[in-house]
């Protein structure tokens, strides 16, 4: 049985991390972090969170590891998935790995806490007929790219064929903090 109402945040940037950390334990969650997934597994041998938020881009690795680690270790735990990088590719892998949400930064915490109480997908949800960008396509091929390359830049830009630099500037541009 996880820890009531226990949170592990795995988050690199130390500042948004101690910022959700105070706010979650103002709504009374005890909270732990982990920088990376190496720091997820240390404390995953100690403690039992129900709840978990992760970063997609954790430095040059992926979350997506801490994900199936968590799903791993408690099958009913609430994952959300942060990322200042949202894709339609990133979303349906972290959900296959079993994330509860996916949510694009900026997101707060009542965002965050909100995704925690919804259980279900919602059959109502808009599905309109906007027809996607190019640049939005070109956006979401970018990231299907990264996330098979594990967001290895090099191999992603040789990929795309593109060169590295040219690919970093499209990543620092869209990026969302």
């Amino acid at each position: 049985m996880s820890e009531d109402r226990l949170l592990v945040i795995v988050e690199d940037d130390e500042a948004f991390a101690r910022t959700l950390r105070r706010s979650f334990e103002r709504r009374g969650y005890r909270v732990i972090a982990a920088a990376n997934h190496d720091g997820l597994v240390a404390l995953l041998a100690e403690h039992r969170p129900g709840f978990a938020v992760v970063d997609l881009k954790l430095g040059g690795a992926s979350g997506l590891a801490c994900v199936q680690t968590l799903r791993a270790g408690d099958p009913d735990m609430k994952i959300v998935v942060l990322t200042g990088f949202a894709s339609i590719a990133t979303a349906v892998e972290a959900i296959k790995l079993g994330a509860s949400h996916y949510l694009a930064k900026p997101s707060n915490t009542d965002d965050i806490e909100a995704a925690f109480a919804r259980d279900d997908g919602n059959p109502d949800a808009p599905v309109d007929g906007r027809q996607s960008s190019i640049k939005t396509v070109e956006w979401e091929h970018i990231h299907q790219t990264l996330v098979e390359t594990d967001f290895n830049i090099s191999e992603a830009a040789r990929r795309l064929g593109m060169h590295r630099r040219t690919l970093a500037r499209k990543l620092e541009k869209r990026q969302l903090r």
